[in-house]
């Protein structure tokens, strides 16, 4: 069992003035952040890729290159990379580099994002969305199981006879699929053998049960060994010393967020009944003090069957001080006590 987190790199925008922090700033914290992370035992920090004012990293890799030089145990991959809107080559490369700077400990997380900035910024039409994403998969998983490659596609030029360098450590990079709540996609993964990490971040966790299920129907109908089976799940989560302080003060700055990212998709104002019912062993988000989240986390495992969780703890930009005492906490107190019921 591996416990995480996440991050997507968001910058304080002060709720008062609006003034927003600057991307040097978030960017220099966040490397001192996943550095306490990797010294409190966190097992896994993942970096999300957007191209949008209010987040500071559209190149994961880069943060993840920038931390492989001041960690040494942490495995460290993008939360997600844009798949349907990246180069696949380019994107291999990158990570065996980061592979290689971190000797041995880089990963990629692959999905279709949850904004669609990166298309229109790299020339694709939303149009070949799907069409995109299964192309460009079936090209990153080609990459990294052969070091000469001969390949076609609709979306880029062949590759004839290609060697690709670098390549990593151990020969091949661990590669995981992001889903939400797409049928095709858990599907898929399964029948391709690979890890998924599923994004929680709204309603009732058990709504989520029936597409675990699917997931672990299709791997098992394809035939891959149940030893190798891994599955995650990604939920906004924040810790604090006291379950109702930490709860009061964050909320404002996620309602702000989620009112941020629901203004250009249409969703009504966030209420304080949905943060609250969130907050409950039914809901999808982990903030509260430590034996609060370590009930909360011992649910989803438990319920899910899951080999690793992952903790979004930057929804909203908390400022720097905060972030790193919930990273204190969620190494030194939540993670052990998780691991330590989980035998």
């Amino acid at each position: 069992m591996e416990l995480g987190i996440g991050m997507f790199g968001d910058v304080h925008i002060d709720p008062k003035t609006g003034k927003m922090q600057s991307a040097a700033q978030r960017t220099q914290e966040i490397i001192e952040e996943i550095k306490l992370m990797d010294e409190v035992g966190v097992d896994f920090f993942g970096m999300g890729e957007h191209h949008r004012i209010d987040y500071a990293v559209s190149s994961p890799e880069i943060i993840l290159a920038a931390a492989a030089t001041v960690t040494k145990n942490i495995k460290l991959g993008s939360a997600v990379s844009v798949i349907s809107s990246a180069d696949p080559v380019k994107l291999f490369q990158d990570f065996s580099t980061v592979d290689l700077l971190s000797n041995g400990r880089a990963e990629i997380m692959a999905g279709r994002g949850s904004f669609i900035e990166s298309f229109p910024l790299f020339g694709y039409d939303l149009k070949d969305y799907a069409e995109l994403f299964e192309e460009k998969l079936a090209l990153l998983l080609r990459l990294n199981k052969q070091d000469t490659v001969t390949w076609s596609g609709k979306f880029r030029k062949p590759l004839i006879n290609q060697e690709i360098f670098p390549r990593p450590v151990h020969g091949s990079l661990p590669i995981w699929v992001a889903v939400g709540g797409t049928t095709s996609s858990v599907i898929r993964a399964g029948k391709l053998g690979l890890p998924v990490m599923f994004a929680i971040i709204g309603g009732a966790i058990e709504n989520f049960k029936p597409l675990f299920e699917m997931y672990q129907q299709a791997w098992e109908d394809n035939g891959h060994p149940m030893d190798n089976f891994q599955v995650g799940v990604h939920m906004h989560a924040f810790f604090g010393e006291n379950g109702q302080e930490v709860a009061d003060q964050y909320y404002p700055l996620y309602a702000a967020q989620m009112n941020r990212i629901g203004a250009s998709r249409g969703w009504p104002p966030y209420q304080r009944s949905q943060y609250d019912f969130g907050r409950s062993i039914h809901g999808h988000l982990v903030v509260g003090d430590v034996n609060q989240s370590v009930e909360n986390i011992l649910h989803v495992i438990e319920m899910f069957g899951l080999t690793r969780f992952s903790a979004h703890m930057d929804v909203g930009s908390p400022n720097h001080n905060e972030m790193m005492k919930a990273i204190e906490l969620y190494g030194t107190q939540i993670i052990p006590k998780v691991k330590e019921a989980l035998k």
